[in-house]
């Protein structure tokens, strides 16, 4: 496997775990809006104690989960980074199908 085939099977395998990472913190912080909202309303229901810190801590449990997986894509985003200034250097990647997904997938995490 040539050296531009190995770089174009990274960009595809990077490109995809940040796409994939960009969706997870997505979910997780609408998961954490709504616990929030629900432990919210249990509060002003006057629910029982325990349903009341049982939802406080599903709360800080998707919070955990947004930081851990912030961090992760993070770490991703930059290992394609790194991966698309390595593929620049072969001008027969330029036009390349991965090359253009992880140009993209870069575009959307910077927003």
């Amino acid at each position: 496997m040539s050296e531009v085939e190995k770089t174009r099977k990274q960009l595809k395998i990077k490109a995809g775990v940040a796409k994939r990472l960009m969706k997870e913190v997505g979910m997780y912080r609408k998961e954490v809006e709504q616990n929030q909202i629900r432990l919210e309303k249990l509060r002003a229901d006057g629910a029982e104690e325990w349903d009341v810190k049982n939802a406080g801590l599903l709360v800080a449990e998707s919070e955990k989960m947004v930081t851990d997986s912030s961090e992760r894509m993070a770490r991703a985003v930059g290992e394609l980074r790194d991966l698309v200034v390595l593929a620049k250097k072969h001008p027969e990647l330029s036009s390349d199908e991965e090359y253009l997904k992880a140009e993209e997938a870069l575009e959307e995490a910077a927003l």
